[in-house]
């Protein structure tokens, strides 16, 4: 008990000196003026500590953004670039400008560009898709069917400023044909070999919707071919591409209105059908991510877009050598093969949405762009044309309006329950094949643009 006592005291004492003597150094200093030589360490001691943490602090907060920044591209590249196998193709299209340029085989010119434009139309699909988990499925859907109908538009402004005005008439019914038969029946057939045990479902009212505008579009091509052939014109010539350019811009208006109609008005018919999800599916959803920003997507969009503006010039220029090499007829390549090369990122994105059970999404990508390039695509190049001077119409001809209108009435038909399966895919896919056999044996009334 004493020594226990005694250890405390000491204790005490030591710790009354140890402050002692640091008050009288403090002491000493204010007084005297004077350092002592162990404050003196001390305070140098901690200003050389706090200059090296503020000059680190410093060279890090300058060396922070451009690390960040040189992180960031890498990133993008490698995602968008190194990750997909399809990019294998991309080589493809700055060999056939130096094919076009030194060799000038047209066939051959025309055969790289369809290779080098697949891969640039699959990532715009990419980059718009991962812009989607930004702006919610609607405008999803939307964005999608816009960048996905750029590789075409780009294609027709080409050819319509070279005057090749049925190509671009054969290539935008081309991409209707396309997306409504090939792109939704791979995305019924492909979610419904996955959902194999139940019926996906989707919003049929917005189908309905997208089915009345499409048969809007019909009439607007049906009427000028009708005029042109049964030879009712009030003026020879004149009254069936002046009826061409007025419906051309009330299609525009509809069109228009269309957009309003859906991403405002009645915005809420456009909501995604959830019904039987499971709990796990619901965990998939909720765990994907996107992997670029959103302004990282923008720059993408734009830099694909560009590229394939400048492959596309080439395209259109080798078309017809390559028609005549190749020995396949005009229409064939510019009703089937154009637009597949061009909807490769429908394909990709429409197959992907219904494989995750976002049928709403698909049909968004399917019949939405089908929608938006007979309703936009169609009249914007008629426009385009009256301001080029060149004598774009609606008459699409009699054999390519009958496909256009069968087309529209077997998908109608085929969405209106708002359910899809296998079969229904592969009823769609089957119904594309007679399509394509049909155009491989038409010959084009029409002699030449």
């Amino acid at each position: 008990m004493g020594d226990d006592t005694k250890k405390n005291s000491k204790v005490v004492a030591a710790v009354q000196m140890g402050f002692m003597r640091d008050r009288s150094e403090n002491e000493f200093e204010e007084d005297g003026g004077h350092l002592s030589p162990i404050s003196l360490v001390r305070r140098q001691h901690a200003s050389d500590q706090q200059s090296g943490e503020e000059s680190f602090s410093e060279s890090l907060q300058n060396e922070r953004p451009a690390f960040s920044l040189k992180n960031t591209v890498l990133k993008s590249i490698t995602n968008v670039i190194l990750k997909a196998k399809i990019n294998l193709l991309l080589p493809f299209g700055p060999a056939a400008i130096l094919v076009h340029k030194f060799y000038d085989h047209q066939g051959l010119v025309f055969f790289l560009s369809m290779l080098g434009i697949v891969p640039l139309a699959e990532r715009l699909g990419y980059a718009t898709e991962q812009l989607t988990f930004f702006t919610g499925p609607t405008v999803g859907g939307l964005l999608n069917a816009t960048f996905g109908n750029a590789t075409e538009l780009i294609i027709s402004i080409f050819a319509l400023k070279s005057g090749m005005i049925r190509v671009v008439q054969q290539s935008l019914l081309g991409s209707i044909l396309s997306n409504m038969l090939l792109v939704l029946g791979c995305a019924f057939f492909c979610g419904g070999i996955v959902f194999l045990k139940k019926e996906q479902t989707f919003n049929k009212a917005a189908a309905a919707v997208n089915s009345g505008l499409l048969l809007m579009a019909v009439m607007g091509l049906l009427f000028p071919a009708v005029l042109h052939y049964t030879h009712t014109e009030a003026q020879l010539g004149k009254s069936e591409l002046a009826l061409s350019r007025f419906s051309s811009c009330v299609m525009l208006l509809a069109y228009a209105c269309f957009l309003v109609f859906q991403l405002k008005s009645h915005k809420y018919l456009y909501d995604p059908v959830r019904e039987g999800g499971s709990l796990s599916q619901t965990q998939s959803e909720a765990e994907e991510v996107p992997e670029l920003s959103k302004w990282e997507a923008i720059v993408w969009l734009a830099i694909f877009t560009a590229c394939v503006s400048v492959l596309s010039e080439y395209l259109v220029d080798a078309i017809q050598g390559a028609s005549v090499s190749w020995k396949i007829p005009l229409p064939f390549i510019s009703v089937i093969l154009l637009p597949i090369v061009g909807n490769a990122a429908e394909h990709a994105s429409a197959i992907m949405f219904a494989m995750k059970d976002k049928l709403d999404i698909s049909l968004g990508v399917a019949i939405g762009s089908s929608t938006q390039i007979s309703m936009f695509g169609i009249p914007f190049c008629v426009v385009v044309g009256w301001i080029l001077g060149r004598p774009m119409d609606l008459n699409f001809q009699l054999f390519e309006t009958a496909a256009l209108f069968s087309t529209v009435l077997v998908v109608a038909f085929l969405v209106q329950e708002g359910t899809s399966n296998y079969f229904k895919g592969l009823m769609l896919i089957l119904c594309y094949l007679i399509v394509a056999a049909s155009f491989f044996v038409h010959v084009d009334p029409v002699s030449g643009d």
